[in-house]
């Protein structure tokens, strides 16, 4: 697959497709994923000027376009869960994601990504990134709040991850039906669905299915820095499953810079990657065009990709 680059990198400095297209053509990128935070209106208007300029869209990310009467800052990729205990609230997730494979069946899209949802609990991932910020890292503050964070989520999480299956049950028929594949994303934050043992409780359940695991290099590498789970397990566990990697550098638990910016060997990924596995760059504002090109030049050599 050709190495593709996230819209999240330019989307917020523009509402017109042909816009933001030119600058990702400039980086001589020939392949996207939408981004979550795109109206429907800035969706059509890529794909029209994509056709024009011969650059792929090859994934999306749900929430894709944006649901009715949101704005681009409140439609996040949970802005509806997934998981959620309130049954009108996870509807309107599953209304949306069928909304956002639509569109990726329309586009020729290969893949959508997905945020599963939280466990409702309070999140103290910011709380422990302050201590770890601090050099607290295995200190007692740090494990005390660490081991606080697993036994309230481990208390609360089978009743939302009953939610996720059932959620994932009926968008896994939907996608069947519209030939899309959904890519189950790891996560940033701990409240967030799937810890690393939820994503095989998944992949098992919906084995010879729609549903595929996909990589996060940054979020998986803050699980390892803060302690919670090692990097390379989830490559191990679950790579026969992958199809699609975001790819962004790390520098403690700053995550979403462009790849050589931080301090991610992104060599561990290479026995784990397939010629088919979707590769995106996710690097974030404020990522320079310079470094893009670089990161660019860089991962397109290290997995052999255009």
């Amino acid at each position: 697959m050709t190495l593709a680059i996230s819209t999240s990198w330019n989307a917020h400095r523009f509402n017109d497709g042909a816009g933001l297209l030119f600058e990702i053509n400039q980086l001589k990128f020939k392949a996207i994923e939408l981004s979550f935070n795109l109206s429907a209106g800035m969706v059509d208007s890529i794909a029209k000027e994509s056709r024009r300029l011969g650059i792929n869209i090859q994934s999306l990310h749900n929430y894709c376009p944006i649901p009715d009467g949101l704005t681009p800052a409140q439609a996040l990729p949970d802005c509806y869960s997934l998981a959620s205990l309130d049954e009108q609230e996870r509807s309107l997730a599953i209304k949306y994601t069928k909304s956002t494979i639509d569109t990726a069946s329309r586009l020729g899209a290969r893949a959508v990504v997905l945020h599963c949802g939280r466990v409702q609990i309070p999140d103290l991932t910011r709380r422990l990134i302050n201590l770890y910020n601090q050099g607290l890292k295995d200190q007692a503050d740090y494990i005390k709040l660490k081991d606080e964070m697993i036994r309230q989520r481990k208390s609360q999480a089978p009743a939302f991850l009953k939610q996720v299956l059932n959620s994932l049950d009926e968008l896994n028929a939907y996608a069947k039906i519209k030939g899309v594949f959904l890519g189950v994303e790891t996560r940033f934050y701990h409240c967030e669905i799937p810890d690393i043992f939820e994503i095989g409780v998944i992949l098992k359940k919906f084995c010879d299915a729609q549903i595929y695991y996909w990589h996060d290099t940054g979020h998986a590498q803050l699980m390892e820095n803060l302690g919670f789970a090692k990097h390379k397990d989830f490559l191990d566990l679950y790579g026969d499953s992958l199809i699609g990697v975001h790819l962004h550098d790390i520098l403690g638990c700053q995550d979403h810079l462009a790849p050589l910016v931080g301090k991610f060997d992104f060599a561990l990924l290479k026995p784990y990657l397939k010629p088919e596995t979707l590769k995106v760059i996710e690097a974030h504002y404020p990522a320079t065009i310079k470094e893009l090109i670089k990161s660019r030049d860089f991962i397109a050599k290290l997995y052999e990709v255009d």
